[in-house]
């Protein structure tokens, strides 16, 4: 059983800068067609003062950290028995190029399911933004085979 006592422990505190190149290439990754995404005339054009961050951008920022998935570790649990259980996004500024993200991630919950053979991690990220602007929370649940 995962230890309980983490709900509420925060990790993972990490600040990433938004740059043009990252932006264009997450872009087009995800096939992005929209020039505002690509090009800083279009952006611009669209009223926006340089290339925005595409929609969930800001989740492969929060995972570019030396242990991406340290929080397993601290928590004992091994890579090998989890799932992507669920992930949600919501915004309340704009990203941009430019600015430096900071991620604070917190246990929000853990609980078990089928009397433990499956366990569910809750995870919260905050995004903020230079100015300690909050600009998303981002929730992602991890889920733990056991048995």
């Amino acid at each position: 059983m995962i230890d309980r006592s983490h709900i509420g422990r925060e990790f993972g505190v990490h600040t990433a800068d938004i740059e043009k190149g990252r932006l264009r290439f997450f872009a087009k990754a995800t096939g992005e067609t929209n020039p505002i995404y690509f090009d800083e005339d279009a952006a611009k054009a669209a009223d926006l003062p340089t290339l925005p961050s595409p929609p969930t951008f800001l989740f492969s920022m929060d995972m570019e950290v030396p242990e991406p998935f340290g929080i397993l570790s601290v928590l004992n649990v091994d890579l090998g028995k989890v799932l992507h259980g669920n992930q949600a996004f919501e915004y309340f500024k704009d990203v941009y190029a430019g600015d430096a993200i900071t991620f604070r991630s917190e246990i929000t919950d853990i609980f078990d399911k089928k009397g433990g053979a499956l366990e569910f991690i809750d995870v919260k990220t905050r995004a903020t933004n230079q100015q300690g602007d909050l600009v998303a929370e981002m929730a992602r649940t991890f889920v733990v085979r056991n048995g």
